[in-house]
């Protein structure tokens, strides 16, 4: 069955979200836990508030869930969905390159995704 035109045009969406290197860091250190806006702009070494205009896009695109815990918001990965869409282009990226940094699943001990954290 092919695709309609509205998931084609939602399928771009996401890729055009994810083409931005921020937005795929985020999603890369949400696959291995949640965190909050400042965690995650400390681990990027980027600033808060634009991490959480990326978060905000994220969300949109429902790539990117939030709970709330008081004052706290904690961002994840949205679904298993979203784990295979960046491992993919990240595997793909490393099948094209010649990199070792990202480790394909079956080859991660049996941890079910790529543990290495970096990209």
């Amino acid at each position: 069955m092919e695709p309609t035109p509205e998931q084609l045009d939602l399928a771009v969406e996401t890729f055009k979200l994810l083409a931005d290197q921020t937005r795929l860091k985020i999603v890369w250190a949400l696959l291995h836990g949640e965190h909050s806006v400042n965690e995650l702009a400390g681990h990027l070494g980027v600033n808060p508030a634009g991490v959480s205009q990326h978060l905000a896009k994220l969300r949109l695109a429902r790539l990117v869930t939030v709970r709330r815990e008081g004052t706290k918001a904690y961002y994840a990965a949205e679904s298993e969905h979203v784990r295979r869409l960046a491992e993919q282009a990240l595997f793909h990226a490393e099948h094209i390159s010649g990199a070792r940094e990202v480790t394909h699943p079956e080859e991660d001990a049996g941890l079910g995704h790529a543990a290495s954290g970096r990209i």
